[in-house]
């Protein structure tokens, strides 16, 4: 196996990444030029709470992901769409998770990030849902960097009411930066979740190998 001879110096700028409160390193040519190698092999990313700082993807591996707790349960058939966690409580669990000083920004984020509750309407005598919307986060990056605590937010997502519409897989980082990816059936859908779930951490062009396609 050939030497990697910038191996030794890439791994001790991991370590003062990591030990940086902020995922700072010095601005010498020498250290950024690490830095280029290290973000090129997406072993970090641009730090989502500190400007001009970095996250190691090893330190992301840490943290958890997020989605409806009853998800098993939803996709073995014993509960319906209607029962699975509101995407409000699983966004709640993540502000949770987060040190108290970055649960603000986070929450400023409800909306965007979780959307509006569900709606359960009448028409003639018969309910009608809204097609099915779950939550998930997952540590990570893209073109820009995560929402606090340096996650990516994401849906799957029935197209339509019909039941035989499509779904989807949705990913977005803090700004314009997503990946998408169709899925014919329910199945499908949450199997692709299930990919990107044990993937993570990731950047969001590393999911092109899981058949997303970057917005």
């Amino acid at each position: 196996m050939p030497h990697d001879p910038h191996a030794e110096f890439d791994h001790k700028v991991l370590d003062q990444i990591e030990h940086s409160p902020v995922g700072a390193v010095p601005r010498t040519p020498l250290y950024q030029e690490a830095i280029t190698r290290l973000t090129a092999s997406h072993q970090i990313y641009a730090h989502a709470d500190h400007p001009d700082g970095y996250v190691t993807a090893r330190s992301l591996a840490t943290r958890p992901c997020f989605h409806a707790a009853n998800l098993d349960g939803f996709k073995s058939g014993a509960i319906d769409a209607a029962a699975l966690e509101p995407n409000a409580a699983i966004f709640t669990r993540y502000v949770a998770s987060l040190p108290p000083a970055l649960r603000p920004k986070a929450e400023a984020l409800r909306l965007l990030v979780a959307g509006r509750p569900a709606h359960h309407r009448k028409h003639g005598g018969v309910v009608a849902h809204d097609p099915v919307h779950t939550l998930f986060l997952v540590p990570g990056a893209g073109p820009n960097p995560g929402i606090p605590g340096n996650y990516l937010h994401g849906s799957v997502l029935q197209l339509s009411v019909d039941p035989a519409s499509g779904w989807a897989v949705h990913l977005h980082d803090s700004d314009d930066g997503a990946a998408l990816c169709d899925a014919p059936t329910v199945r499908e859908a949450f199997e692709k979740l299930d990919e990107v779930l044990a993937s993570a951490p990731f950047h969001l062009s590393e999911l092109e190998a899981l058949g997303f396609r970057l917005k």
